[in-house]
Formats: structure tokens, C-alpha cells, sequence
């Protein structure tokens, strides 16, 4: 628990005095989104409002969004948690991921160079990170990825539906970073991560020459594998 209530109070400081319930809630969002709260994971209310220093009505209400969001669970008598994703919430994930992404992506709004160089950085972060062989990192820049995918649509409603996505994602991945006694495995997130290193490139590459249906249908193969590829590997915990 101590680790991330050490990272909340760092993230103390890019709250303004008039902290709102929108920027608490999408720093918890962000941690999520980066891995650094694994689903399971138990969220103390008195550590987390004194980490961030706001009140705790400000805290339960980032909560209760971040519960609307599929985010965190509240039980009774064992408070807010992390949420477990199941095998049905990764197929109705992706089918959100392939409305949403390969969309953006066919009708992408390329007209503006700053979006689709975020796409290439995002790819070249990545196989830096391969290069280290720093997968968490890679899974990290591989969320940033699919988040300046869509952002080619340049739309501000589905940048916000696939901020939520993402960290559903996260959580869902954790599987892939676990073995069957839920201890952290390098190799199983390397196996599931560096594969799809090469065909982000592909992809980035296809939408800086402006082939945008040719990148969208790679985007739709690589989303069923990846989905194949996270089903099995829940089977495998069961």
C-alpha cells in the first residue's frame, strides 16, 4: 500500500489549491492507465485524501465516477478497490476498441501534422523501450499508441471515451504481466508486448503517408489477435 500512496503525494503537487473532483479523478485515471495501480488493489480513503491533500468528499465523488468508469469497486465491510476485469469485459472491450480506433483512424483528420507525430512518437518510445527491454514501459508507450490513434480524429468526446478505455485496458493487461499465482513475470509481458512492436510501426508509417484505409485494416487484424492473444491468457489463470 505504501508504494502508491508515495506516488498519490507526489502527484500532490499538480493540484491547484481549488483542487476539483475532475483532476483527482483523472490522476487516479493516469496511474491506472500507467500500471501502477494493478487491479486488486486496495484504496485506503484516509491515505489517498491525505496523500493528494483534499477532503474526502472530494475523494469519495472521484471514487464514484471512477466506479461509473469500471475502474474501482466499493464492497461492503472491504471499501474501494481496483477492479478485476473478466473474460466477458475484454470482448466487450475490444469490441469498443475496433468502433472507436480503427474509425478514428479511417476518417482521421490528418490535416494536422502535430497528430500524426504523436502517433510516431509514441512508436518510436516504444522500441526504445524494447531496446532496454523495459516492458512495462513498452506496454506503457503502447497505450500512448492507441491513445494518439484515435486522437487523429481530433475529437475531443472520443479522446475522452478512450481515456476510460485505456485504463480498463491496463487493467486488463495486468493479466498478461502475471503468472497463474499473480506475481509479476517479465517474460509473460515481453511475450505478449514485443510482437506488436514491428506492426505499430506499420501502422504509424502507413498513416504518415496518408494510407489511411490500409492502416485501419491492419488496426482491425492487430485488435482481433491482441484479443485472441488476452483471452488465452485469462483461460490460462483460471
Amino acid at each position: 500500500m505504501t508504494q502508491w500512496v508515495d506516488r498519490l503525494a507526489a502527484d500532490r503537487v499538480l493540484l491547484e489549491r481549488t483542487s476539483t473532483v475532475e483532476r483527482v479523478t483523472d490522476l487516479l485515471r493516469q496511474r491506472i492507465i500507467q500500471g501502477e495501480l494493478p487491479p486488486g488493489t486496495q484504496l485506503s480513503e484516509v491515505s489517498a485524501k491525505d496523500a493528494l491533500g483534499v477532503s474526502r468528499n472530494t475523494l469519495r465523488e472521484a471514487f464514484r465516477l471512477l466506479g461509473h468508469e469500471r475502474l474501482l469497486v466499493h464492497e461492503m465491510h472491504k471499501g474501494v478497490s481496483v477492479r478485476k476485469p473478466t473474460t466477458a469485459d475484454v470482448t466487450d472491450l475490444y469490441r469498443l476498441r475496433r468502433i472507436i480506433e480503427v474509425g478514428a483512424v479511417r476518417y482521421a483528420e490528418t490535416t494536422k501534422k502535430s497528430l500524426v507525430e504523436a502517433v510516431d512518437r509514441a512508436v518510436a518510445a516504444g522500441e526504445r523501450a524494447t531496446g532496454d527491454a523495459d516492458w512495462v514501459e513498452v506496454g506503457t508507450a503502447n497505450m500512448r499508441f492507441h491513445e494518439a490513434l484515435v486522437g487523429l480524429a481530433d475529437s475531443p468526446r472520443i479522446n475522452d471515451a478512450m481515456a476510460g478505455l485505456l485504463a480498463e485496458l491496463r487493467l486488463a493487461f495486468h493479466v498478461m504481466s502475471t503468472d497463474e499465482d499473480g506475481n509479476l513475470d517479465p517474460e509473460r509481458t515481453r511475450g505478449f508486448y514485443e510482437k506488436y512492436v514491428e506492426r505499430n510501426r506499420v501502422i504509424a508509417d502507413k498513416v504518415a503517408r496518408d494510407e489511411l484505409e490500409s492502416a485501419a485494416t491492419d488496426l482491425a487484424g492487430y485488435l482481433s489477435d491482441a484479443e485472441d492473444h488476452l483471452i488465452q491468457a485469462y483461460e490460462s489463470h483460471r
